[in-house]
């Protein structure tokens, strides 16, 4: 017997089963696809030679996580990448904000009135940035917190909603860029602790960058599984779980996957039904002749670059797809151009370029258009480059990833109380009705992204788990 069996091979479910294995327990991870990844793939989309992420592809979580520092995933492969800014957020008039490395670039590019306020912002947390980390990404209670003082400043900085912090800010540059950083998990701005999701993205760029993967975010979940198996554990892709008894007898089951598709498999029944699913993506990878033409110099250096015009623009977006039930006619954009600092993504001269809009859950529009005009209007001459596309909207979404419900790439809306409360209201998240089933995936805390902390904490109650079973 097993002691554990792992299903999903996203990043969540390979640390799970990383964490497990490297603490000496017997782990079999199962995947429905015929590749490891979830959220953490690269795929050749377009053309041949032009390698895309169909999901993540940038990790300014990745990069700071806990889980991921305290393994050696440099060993297998894992090589990140840091283009010459982290981020850029270019305006109409062919000027931009930016989030550097350095924090006094930063706050430069807000322009004199501002610039003080960011600094006094982030400083308090900067110089303890690796604890507060680990102290936040390690919420509930997984770990009793190394540093509680900073990180009750942190809650009183960032519960209120993003909008309250902004009022910090007297110019619409630095405002548009935080706004941006908020989007950055598909919830209006008005939420609660939606200060503390800016902050985060914020302290995490400073701290160590806004990377790529060199060769793809598929590296992640290579490296992953790699050391997995030299740890002892075994993948088994192409294997497809409908019910628990598909699976081999083991003291543990974990599962990274929707919290309704758990209990759907468990037979949980109705025990995750007040769980909430939030605004779909609408996704284009695109084939490009050449780098995009932003006006903006401070783009074309950028690894990631946030797309909207203002605070308010961006605030209209986000309410038209998560509440009001319609694509936006001036969409938020999330871009990723990888090729700025990895060539090995297109063939010489070419590049690969990542982009997505917010839309409603389960929208079946095609926002190609809205999203091109977009483009054209911080890049003229972008449709000139465009070589070839893949686009992919919600449904799509959803059928290359199951946890992608409706297209909801955060596995659960990130808002309200369920921002931080996820899947539900517990004491132990990762539990389940049954003492011998989990729940890892980034319906649980701390959220989405690729971090993998999601698996690592629930690896903590496994382990406790087994050692008293």
């Amino acid at each position: 017997m097993l002691d554990a069996v792992v299903v999903g091979a996203g990043p969540n479910g390979l640390t799970a089963a990383v964490e497990l294995a490297r603490r000496g327990f017997s782990v079999a991870v199962f995947e429905a696809r015929d590749t490891v990844g979830g959220g953490s793939r690269t795929e050749e989309l377009t053309l041949p030679g032009f390698r895309h992420d169909p999901c993540a592809a940038a990790h300014p979580l990745g990069v700071n996580s806990p889980a991921f520092r305290a393994m050696p995933l440099e060993r297998y492969g894992l090589e990140w990448l840091h283009a010459e800014l982290p981020m850029a957020h270019p305006f109409p008039d062919g000027s931009a904000a930016v989030l550097a490395r350095s924090v006094a670039e930063t706050a430069a590019s807000f322009g004199p009135r501002d610039a003080g306020a960011y600094r006094r912002l982030v400083a308090p947390f900067l110089s303890k940035w690796d604890t507060l980390a680990h102290d936040f990404m390690s919420l509930p209670l997984t770990a009793l917190p190394r540093d509680p003082v900073t990180l009750a400043r942190f809650g009183l900085a960032g519960l209120p909603p993003s909008t309250w912090l902004m009022r910090r800010f007297r110019d619409e540059r630095a405002r548009a860029l935080f706004a941006g950083l908020v989007a950055h998990v598909m919830a209006p701005l008005e939420g609660i602790a939606t200060g503390a999701v800016g902050l985060v993205f914020a302290l995490a760029a400073h701290a160590r960058g806004w990377p790529v993967a060199r060769g793809g975010s598929q590296s992640i979940a290579d490296a992953l599984t790699a050391y997995l198996k030299d740890l002892g554990g075994t993948v088994h892709t192409d294997y497809e779980v409908k019910r628990l008894d598909d699976l081999p007898p083991a003291r543990a089951y974990v599962f990274d996957t929707s919290p309704k598709a758990l209990a759907r498999i468990a037979g949980f029944g109705r025990y995750y039904e007040g769980y909430r699913y939030g605004a779909g993506a609408f996704k284009i990878d695109y084939a490009l002749d050449g780098p995009v033409p932003w006006t903006a110099e401070q783009a074309r250096v950028a690894g990631t670059v946030q797309v909207g015009a203002s605070r308010a623009e961006i605030g209209t977006a986000l309410r038209a797809a998560s509440r009001e039930g319609r694509a936006p006619d001036a969409p938020f954009l999330i871009t990723v151009q990888p090729s700025v600092v990895d060539p090995s993504r297109a063939p010489e001269g070419k590049q690969v370029f990542w982009a997505y809009g917010h839309v409603p859950n389960g929208w079946t529009g095609d926002l190609t258009d809205a999203i091109e005009r977009q483009l054209e209007r911080f890049a003229p001459g972008f449709r000139d480059r465009v070589l070839a596309r893949a686009t992919a909207g919600p449904p799509l979404l959803a059928a290359r990833n199951a946890n992608y419900v409706g297209g909801d790439i955060a596995c659960g809306a990130a808002s309200g109380l369920q921002l931080m409360l996820r899947p539900r209201l517990s004491l132990s998240p990762y539990g389940t009705p049954h003492p011998a089933v989990f729940l890892c995936s980034s319906a649980t805390p701390p959220g989405p992204g690729v971090h993998g902390m999601s698996g690592h904490n629930a690896a903590k109650a496994v382990w406790r788990r087994l050692r008293e079973s």
